[in-house]
């Protein structure tokens, strides 16, 4: 898995276009594709199979008319509240669409149990670098009870850990239903998509007030996310270390999905005022 404005399939973001100013300035300028086919060798993460039933896919026909697709990721935190990004709603109901679902299963198909709710869209949405409020939800139509939801952090909880040291060399889970990294070699790079939910490590880079900056450089052993993970989990910790703490949701970072998952915090007061109205907070 692994970035850009971390959502859909970059077709999607050239179809924002003029509702975002585009999905991000670092984008590539040489052509590249998605490639559809068949699962392929990764390095920078592995199948989540059930390993985080709570991850979820965000569904819509966004695509074409009756056909459902993929389009981000998302995170059960109560059984009626899938936590997503909000430059994945507000896609959706830039094109008109109304109507979504939500999907846990590890695989998504035709066949896959679909949930249907509706979108909220941050009102504080915007493209301002310090903090874009980029956090939406999907209240569905019904409780999922056979799934424990994922929890959130504390208030300045990650301010409280770089103050305490313990933010260096910090280890993040990040899941969700993207294509892979790049291939690159003998044409445009392709990047993989299978339907497949996909989780991988990260580790601490930098701490901003809007930001979590982590490194998902395969020379260092780290992993990431890219196109149609946004909207998903970066859980705190990895391994047996792993908690059920969603530190931040995937959103953006550089386009070849290579280097940073630039990935939005959920400790800040503001993403905290924006979930108060949905959940109740820790």
């Amino acid at each position: 898995m692994k970035h850009f404005m971390r959502f859909v399939w970059p077709i999607a973001c050239l179809m924002m276009g003029l509702m975002l100013g585009g999905c991000k300035n670092d984008s590539p300028q040489e052509p590249f594709s998605i490639e559809m086919g068949p699962l392929k060798d990764i390095t920078f993460g592995t199948q989540d199979d059930g390993g985080h039933p709570n991850v979820g896919g965000m569904v819509a026909e966004w695509r074409t008319p009756g056909q459902k697709d993929l389009l981000c990721s998302g995170t059960l935190i109560a059984p009626t509240v899938f936590l997503t990004a909000s430059h994945c709603t507000a896609f959706l109901e830039s094109i008109g669409i109304t109507d979504v679902w939500v999907t846990f299963d590890p695989s998504f198909t035709s066949n896959s149990k679909l949930y249907h709710g509706t979108m909220h869209t941050n009102p504080n949405f915007n493209q301002v670098q310090s903090d874009p409020g980029d956090i939406a939800v999907i209240i569905l139509d019904k409780p999922i009870m056979n799934i424990d939801p994922a929890s959130l952090p504390t208030a300045n909880l990650f301010d409280r850990m770089k103050a305490a040291g313990t933010l260096n060399g910090q280890k993040f889970t990040a899941v969700g239903y993207g294509v892979l990294q790049p291939t690159i070699g003998g044409g445009p790079p392709s990047f993989p998509f299978t339907s497949l939910r996909w989780v991988a490590v990260s580790e601490f880079n930098a701490l901003n007030n809007a930001w979590l900056r982590l490194s998902q450089n395969d020379a260092t052993g780290d992993g990431g996310t890219c196109f149609g993970d946004s909207g998903g989990p970066n859980f705190l910790g990895a391994g047996a270390n792993e908690t059920n703490i969603i530190a931040s949701l995937t959103v953006t970072g550089d386009a070849m999905c290579l280097a940073t998952n630039v990935t939005y915090r959920l400790d800040t007061a503001s993403a905290r005022d924006f979930l108060e109205d949905f959940v109740t907070l820790p």
